[in-house]
């Protein structure tokens, strides 16, 4: 359910616990008047202003200097008290210097629209209790990356006339690029056809570092909705795309645009430096605010190839290699060249470091280690491949035994860690895929403890408020998903559903940072195109799009002159000239896009578990052993036991320890390992054994081999 604020914000500010806003006068005229009027009604009950999952927590904070626990009521839409309570004083938030208490009315398990809560005579927004909660999110943030598609013009028909707009950067005049496009003075001495892609944020500049994580978002979020059963809400005419209807899931479809111009950033073969990836491209200088993408006249350039781009370039295409296979085979062929070309170029030049003064026209994203990226490239290729130069790389990184860390543009080594804890069948000894996994749940415990000592449930600490904070907030939460998903444990789902509560409303601010959603959302994001408070002719960002968030740094000139004195959570302005708080870019949308879809998924009923063994096959030799490990996909509704048999092939393969296998809904996701033995016999010829696919009642029998043959069969999905 969308709600747009009758009122547009244009300043907030806290200090010690007091809050002062001040508004604009809505928009009438069609552009905002920046007259200065009176502020809207406090609301110290601060809520999702979405709502809640009738499956999910259901927590608020009030701000309140009582020392004592006060009642409240939750009210439904007719005014009708459905539940009640008291609340848990909590004191001192430090990120925004209030004084808070907790509301928990999670026992509440009806729905409906229109609920409120109130704790002594105040009252909260508005907000709507559904298991549909979170099904616009999906849809709506994932809509963000066709309107900042390059190279196409964006169609009226899918996303209405006031965001439709021709074709950016084709070489039509006033544009002079992207099909044509020259590198910097020395770097090289041709030009490269470098269209498509997404514009980067609220500038229409092309990052391969920036666009490497937010393509490896969209595509992971489809990768895990299929390991969850949940990828048809993610599939072909889901999207207002152009592809929809093609077969293909239109998140990969979406996700396809950006890829292909990542490829087209390689340096071509028999170029210097062949294989490597450009680091970005963009024009030469800043261009004005608003700026319309057809209507840009600056020349564009190629800036030199990077290690940290070709890594980037190396772990997209890997994963792209491995996801869009049963969809097209040709394309994800060239995509695992890419993959492998990058690498290897990589790998020649590893120290090719973009430099932080090459920010003329564009963001520098400069990078002084990339151990990071090489090892989630490595993990990305092993997953894809199995080979064994990627396993070599990967178990002798640093990254592969440090803790988890919080993830973004430049710090990459967590997403490796999430692909090789997640993806079935990771040729990976049993022990490393725990220990990963271990990494990523104490990484996700950390997250909890942050959230616990907070007065809004936030999964950074106070000094996490810094440029594209809301970006950390849902990184993090997608790192507490991605454990829930490896333990099943229902603490990970709530803490990244609480995560979402933040960035919707329950915050220091009361303000909802992603446009249309709430009472009290962003609607002045920094854009070049989406920019109507500068232009009456130029459209608010559309619906799902994701403002960067508090920022205590006040790196703009209008946070510094309208923020000063901010607490470190309060640091943020709705206002388009404030890109250090308000601008958009496409790896915050990513996450955004990712969380939204988790939370999206029906949780009723579990879905139906697959059996993953890994590896798939081994090789025994004769009188000796192997083993594999096998785990569920999914949590089960009820202990599940997994039988480990021979369907056809050699006599002489048995299965010597864990023919019987037994899951319950705690353990599930806890690896058990099968011995597979192989007797010795008289013949000199290799035997096979393998295995149908999954049989009724969870079964599913792992193939064992001994000596290397051609026949085995992979572990399929249960039909549903």
């Amino acid at each position: 359910m969308l709600r747009r604020a009758t009122v547009a914000l244009t300043g907030l500010a806290l200090a010690a616990g007091t809050l002062a806003t001040t508004a604009s006068a809505a928009d009438t005229t069609g552009a905002d008047s920046g007259a200065v009027l009176a502020a809207p009604a406090d609301f110290p009950v601060r809520v999702n202003q979405l709502g809640y999952l009738p499956d999910g927590p259901k927590r608020a904070t009030l701000i309140s200097s009582a020392t004592a626990p006060l009642a409240w009521q939750l009210r439904d839409a007719t005014g009708a008290q459905v539940s009640s309570g008291t609340t848990t004083v909590r004191g001192a938030d430090q990120a925004s210097g209030q004084s808070t208490h907790l509301v928990d009315f999670g026992g509440y398990t009806g729905t409906g629209s229109g609920f409120t809560l109130v704790v002594s005579g105040q009252t909260s927004h508005p907000f709507d209790i559904s298991a549909a909660l979170y099904d616009g999110l999906r849809t709506d943030s994932m809509s963000f990356f066709y309107q900042q598609r390059s190279g196409i013009a964006i169609d009226a028909g899918l996303v209405g006339g006031e965001y439709a707009r021709p074709a950016g950067h084709l070489g039509v005049a006033p544009n002079k690029g992207d099909t044509s496009v020259p590198c910097q003075a020395g770097v090289c001495d041709y030009r490269l056809d470098v269209r498509g892609g997404w514009y980067d944020a609220g500038d229409q500049g092309k990052y391969v570092v920036n666009g490497g994580i937010a393509t490896w978002q969209v595509v992971n979020s489809f990768e895990r909705a299929r390991r969850s059963g949940g990828d048809a809400a993610l599939g072909d005419a889901t999207l207002r795309v152009p592809e929809r209807g093609n077969g293909v899931p239109d998140v990969l479809d979406e996700a396809r645009w950006e890829l292909e111009f990542l490829m087209r950033m390689q340096v071509p073969a028999g170029k210097p430096s062949a294989g490597m990836a450009f680091h970005k491209m963009h024009d030469t200088e800043w261009t004005g605010l608003p700026t319309r993408p057809e209507l840009d006249d600056k020349q564009r350039e190629l800036h030199r190839p990077s290690t940290a781009a070709t890594l980037n370039l190396a772990a997209t295409a890997a994963q792209c290699a491995r996801v869009y296979a049963p969809y097209d085979s040709a394309f994800a062929t060239r995509c695992l060249d890419a993959a492998r070309r990058a690498w290897t170029a990589a790998e020649a030049d590893p120290n090719a470091l973009a430099p932080a003064t090459d920010n003329a026209g564009g963001g520098a994203y400069e990078d002084a280690d990339v151990s990071d990226e090489f090892y989630w490239a490595a993990a990305e290729l092993l997953a894809t491949t199995g080979e064994t130069r990627y396993r070599d790389a990967v178990t002798t990184s640093p990254h592969h035994t440090k803790p988890a860390d919080a993830f973004w543009w430049g710090g990459t080594g967590t997403l490796g860690r999430i692909t090789l804890a997640t993806v079935p069948g990771v040729t990976l000894p049993a022990d490393d895929l725990t220990r990963v996994r271990g990494l990523l749940t104490a990484a996700a415990d950390g997250h909890l403890s942050t959230m616990a000592a907070g007065g809004y449930a936030v999964p950074i600490p106070v000094t996490g408020y810094g440029w594209g904070s809301n970006s950390a907030v849902a990184n993090n939460a997608m790192t507490l998903a991605v454990a829930y998903e490896i333990t099943g444990a229902q603490r990970y789902r709530a803490g990244a559903l609480e995560s979402l509560d933040y960035l919707l409303g329950r915050n220091a601010l009361d303000h909802s940072y992603v446009s249309g959603y709430g009472e009290r959302a962003s609607e002045n994001q920094h854009h070049r195109f989406w920019a109507r408070q500068n232009d009456a002719s130029l459209p608010h960002p559309p619906a799902g799009s994701f403002a960067g968030g508090p920022n205590a740094g006040l790196d703009d000139p209008v946070a510094k002159e309208r923020l000063n004195g901010c607490a470190p959570a309060a640091c943020y302005i709705d206002d388009i000239g404030s890109y250090s708080t308000n601008e958009v870019a496409i790896n915050w949308n990513s996450s955004l896009a990712w969380l939204a879809a988790f939370a999206a998924e029906r949780r009723g009923l579990p879905a139906t578990p697959a059996v993953q063994v890994a590896p798939a096959a081994v090789t025994v030799p004769e009188g000796g052993a192997a083993s594999v490990s096998v785990r569920l996909s999914a949590a089960p509704a009820q202990s599940v036991t997994v039988t480990v048999s021979r369907a056809a092939g050699d006599q002489d393969l048995t299965a010597t320890t864990g023919s019987t296998l037994v899951f319950t809904p705690a353990d599930w996701a806890a690896a058990q390992q099968v011995s597979v033995s192989a007797a010795q016999d008289g013949d000199t010829v290799a035997g096979s054994a393998t295995s149908p696919p999954v049989a009724p009642a969870y079964r599913r029998r792992p193939s064992p081999r001994r000596r290397p043959t051609t026949t085995s069969r992979r572990p399929r999905r249960p039909a549903r």
